[in-house]
């Protein structure tokens, strides 16, 4: 399976938004870039991350999407 989320790094700002709003708390930042890191086997899918990112930087694939 490919990946679930795209991610775009120059666009973040490292708000933390998408780690607060993640239900599966499957998003984490990291501590040295401030960038979010996924556990994609966690993940799903729910695109609580996209919606709520004001940088535009997350896309999730949604099941079946290519």
């Amino acid at each position: 399976m490919g990946k679930k989320i795209s991610f775009y790094e120059k666009w973040c700002k490292g708000c933390g938004i998408c780690a607060a709003f993640c239900p599966k708390k499957c998003i984490t930042m990291d501590e040295n870039t401030n960038k979010p890191v996924w556990n994609e086997d966690e993940c799903i899918q729910c695109g609580f991350c996209e919606l709520r990112c004001p940088d535009f930087a997350i896309v999730v694939k949604k099941k079946g999407e290519k």
